[in-house]
């Protein structure tokens, strides 16, 4: 068989990643590989994203650049698939007439048979429509993870219907996966090497309920015992269905880590009520109580949405109000846009680009303070690290960091890992040549963090002789 290849480009969140190693799994049966190079491939994807007006943009520059390269090659075949394509169907081929396929977000284990179809007959395809299960395809590794950690779904859709979101529209209601399907793929990347698994869903909060499976604590506990992996971690959940049965997971569950990412999206009750979240900014305060209290190390992401329609500046007020009060660790932070079939377009009292603009950039203002302020607190601890592999480039300027004397290329000695609350630390490692013990990806060590950074901490390897457990990130005062 001659061999094909397949280069897709990705946009969007952690689903789409793992949307992406799902497509490459399914075309591997149909002889295609990946490839890291759009110059060689027979058939290119771009997996979309349209929850923002820019994610949308993104997607529509890079089929612009592919224009050229489907006059020089007429047999390639191009893609559309993922949210973009899911809201936009045919009309994406009036925008991009030499697209052959648009496959939507239920489409993914249907894409070989219809790619299979185009390369007999050349026609085009659209394939938008909705399934009642997820198939169940085991991801690849190939050229979308590291052998450290995964993305693995365990449930789709969404059915909260917040004015301002189109996921519904585009990914669907709520439906959740067998959990001995979730556990049996879990397993199947331990025994590859992978150590750190992070489990996807739009409200991993409601998993099960539906379908009258397993409980979300129940299905971590169960992954918990799986062999081989060391680190847990979990995204998205909704603060109206933060169980505390979940919150005392965090210090019953060895492996789960020290991290939590818990969207707000307002401080204030009344732009919450318009979103539709269906909690109050009340309700969400004594849920971070709660988490800190079941986990005092514990650190809390957000997203935070600016300039909805109808925020007055008291609204915006309440917004950094809550941020004092929380000091998030960090922050994902956008200015609203309309999205389609989303109830929130047709609000009247639309805040003006400008108006958004500045208090987006407040917002980000303050948010660098805490995230500096709390990267400073890790200063003279020892803490354990997941490494994830050497550093493909220095990611800061500073002259310290720069070991090799170059800005911006890192030590070939340089190697990056996180800790358990999802911290990022850079540190340099020499091999021992006479011990034979040379840093491989997947292993935990102990880093002394000697310096704190905007986004990123800096340390030096620790005597391994330290005991500790490889559970939860710990630290210990130096």
């Amino acid at each position: 068989m001659n061999h094909k290849y397949v280069y897709i480009h990705t946009i969007g969140c952690q689903m789409n990643v793992y949307d992406t190693s799902r497509i490459i799994a399914g075309l591997q049966a149909i002889g295609y590989d990946h490839t890291a190079g759009m110059e060689k491939a027979d058939l290119i994807l771009v997996n979309t994203c349209t929850v923002r007006e820019r994610a949308e943009q993104k997607a529509f520059s890079f089929l612009g650049r592919l224009t050229a390269l489907k006059k020089e090659n007429p047999r390639l075949i191009v893609g559309v698939g993922g949210c973009l394509a899911q809201q936009e169907g045919k009309a994406i081929f009036k925008r991009a007439p030499f697209v052959d396929i648009v496959f939507g977000t239920h489409a993914v284990g249907r894409l070989p048979a219809r790619i299979s179809e185009i390369e007999k007959n050349r026609g085009k395809i659209v394939d938008i429509e909705f399934a009642t299960f997820i198939e169940p395809i085991l991801p690849s590794t190939t050229g979308t993870s590291t052998p450290v950690s995964g993305f693995v779904t365990i449930m789709r859709g969404c059915d909260n219907f917040c004015t301002y979101c189109i996921v519904p529209y585009v990914r669907g209601r709520e439906i959740s996966r067998d959990p001995e399907e979730i556990l049996n793929e879990i397993k199947a990347y331990a025994d590859s090497g992978m150590r750190e698994i992070t489990l996807l869903g739009q409200n991993v909060n409601s998993y099960g309920k539906k379908e009258g499976l397993c409980s979300f604590p129940e299905l971590l506990k169960k992954v918990n015992c799986i062999d081989g992996i060391s680190r847990i971690r979990f995204t998205t959940s909704h603060p109206k269905d933060l169980s505390d049965d979940l919150i005392h997971c965090f210090s019953r569950l060895d492996r789960l880590c020290n991290h939590i990412h818990l969207p707000v999206q307002s401080g204030s009750n009344n732009i919450l009520k318009k979103m539709s979240r269906k909690y109050t900014r009340e309700l969400y305060l004594e849920k971070i109580e709660k988490l800190r209290l079941a986990c005092p190390d514990i650190a809390i992401t957000s997203d935070m949405i600016v300039g909805f329609p109808g925020e007055i500046d008291a609204d915006f007020q309440d917004t950094l109000d809550l941020m004092k009060t929380v000091e998030f660790d960090g922050l994902f932070a956008f200015c609203y846009s309309d999205r389609p079939h989303s109830p929130s377009v047709h609000f009247t009292e639309k805040v003006s680009e400008m108006v958004k603009k500045e208090r987006l950039q407040q917002l980000l203002n303050l948010q660098e303070t805490y995230t500096r302020g709390k990267n400073q607190t890790h200063v003279g601890k020892i803490e354990t690290v997941l490494v994830e592999g050497r550093s493909k480039k220095n990611t800061e300027t500073e002259p310290w960091v720069c070991a090799t004397g170059v800005a911006g290329k890192a030590d070939e000695n340089q190697y990056t890992g996180r800790t358990s609350t999802n911290k990022i630390v850079n540190f340099l490692w020499k091999g021992n040549p006479l011990s034979g013990h040379f840093l491989t990806p997947g292993e935990i060590i102990h880093i002394k963090i000697t310096r704190a950074l905007s986004h990123s901490l800096w340390g030096d390897p620790v005597d391994p002789g330290i005991s500790s457990q490889d559970i939860k990130g710990e630290h210990y005062a130096a």
